[in-house]
């Protein structure tokens, strides 16, 4: 089907243009162009360089608001100053005491006990009245025993006018003069015997429980009257472990060798003692050598069989970097510090940490610097080159007095 398609034309109409004065007027000044109309004044470029250069400069000071509070804030730490000190190279070792001297006081001569002159658990010096034996059969023994001495040396001194004069024979006066050293060697055993019946202490010490009482007989074959335990000195055992034993060769016999005895609950300062034994040989079963040591205990404080804390002390580090223990952390690549810039950013310095000291602290043995600052807590949130906030570190009184002891040396 086809659309036919009907085209309306309208028709315009023109009128002529009527071109008057006013117009033709108006036509001149719209195609004459102003003189001047484009010239921008001096002071229009002053004003616009101006206002370009406050924009740039707004626009450099946003920039860098932005990238201020882009940046993290400073992590909050503990820091403190690594110090020099000498410390001893140790081994610390678990020990017992043992008495420096122990004494089972026996009776040498029969008897029955009339006296006991001392107290359970007491000390006695060397030559104090223990016990007393009835002396009575003793001394008439040796009453009986000098008169016979007596005898002999009138008869002896007979017997040698009658020599002299040629009277009796060489024998006869051999005799004599062996009877009366007879006799004289006889009253000497009966005043033996007789201050046997005067038990007295051999040495300084503590006595045990008494094992006897008043009344009881007593005799050489008889057990053990007291015990007596010399107890100022007293002997520091421990052994040494056979791993250990390299590295106390290497010091053993040197200046600085000395044993640290310490009870277990810290009650009493340690006592410094000298090394006075160690075995020559390490024992199969358990793999250790056996050590002594003697340590001075004047108040005895230390008793014997007692467990105590030991530390053998091998030689001295001097000027050794410490720092809290809590400080030296551990990675894949090792232990390391956080050590603090000038510019409160940290660096991550490797390290080789020692042995660890009283106090909490820890020797450094390369890595660090005296006097650097490390960081004691915080770490976890840090990175190298990270901006940190330091605050001292809260050291405990053992760290302080090492601080200040450092201090004084130098």
């Amino acid at each position: 089907m086809e659309v036919e398609t009907v085209e309306t034309k309208m028709p315009i109409r023109l009128e002529p243009k009527t071109e008057t004065a006013e117009t033709r007027h108006l036509e001149k000044r719209m195609k004459t162009p102003r003189a001047g109309a484009h010239a921008i004044p001096r002071w229009g470029y002053m004003l616009f360089a101006v206002l370009a250069i406050f924009a740039v400069a707004r626009s450099l000071q946003r920039k860098a608001e932005s990238s201020k509070t882009a940046q993290p804030p400073a992590r909050p730490v503990l820091v403190t100053k690594v110090i020099t000190k000498d410390v001893p190279v140790y081994l610390d070792e678990i020990g017992t005491c043992a008495a420096y001297e122990t004494v089972q006081v026996q009776a040498q001569v029969n008897g029955q006990i009339i006296a006991r002159h001392f107290q359970d658990g007491s000390d006695v010096k060397q030559g104090d009245l223990l016990f007393t034996i009835d002396p009575r059969p003793y001394q008439a023994a040796l009453d009986q025993a000098r008169a016979q001495a007596t005898l002999d040396q009138i008869t002896l001194k007979r017997q040698a006018d009658l020599r002299a004069r040629n009277v009796i024979s060489q024998q006869d006066y051999d005799t004599s003069q062996a009877n009366a050293q007879k006799s004289q060697a006889a009253s000497e055993a009966a005043q033996v015997n007789l201050d046997y019946c005067y038990i007295k202490s051999p040495i300084n010490g503590r006595v045990g429980l008494r094992n006897v009482d008043v009344g009881n007989l007593v005799g050489p074959s008889s057990a053990s009257l007291v015990i007596i335990q010399g107890l100022d000195p007293i002997y520091t055992d421990f052994t040494v472990a056979e791993n250990d034993l390299p590295l106390v060769r290497k010091y053993l016999g040197g200046p600085n060798v000395k044993v640290q005895t310490d009870l277990p609950d810290g009650s009493i300062p340690p006592r410094t003692g000298d090394l006075y034994f160690i075995d020559n040989a390490v024992q199969p079963g358990s793999g250790t050598v056996k050590a002594r040591a003697v340590t001075p205990n004047p108040d005895r404080a230390l008793w014997p069989s007692e467990f105590v804390r030991v530390r053998f002390i091998l030689d001295m580090l001097k000027d050794a970097a410490l720092v809290p223990s809590q400080a030296v952390q551990i990675s894949q690549n090792g232990p390391f510090l956080f050590v603090v810039r000038p510019d409160n950013t940290v660096d991550l310095r490797p390290v080789k940490p020692g042995q660890r000291e009283d106090g909490d602290l820890t020797v450094i043995g390369s890595g660090v610097k005296p006097s650097e600052t490390v960081v004691v807590t915080g770490q976890l949130a840090l990175s190298p080159g990270a901006k940190v906030e330091p605050k001292p570190y809260a050291a405990p009184n053992t760290w302080n007095a090492q601080q200040a002891a450092a201090k004084g040396g130098l």
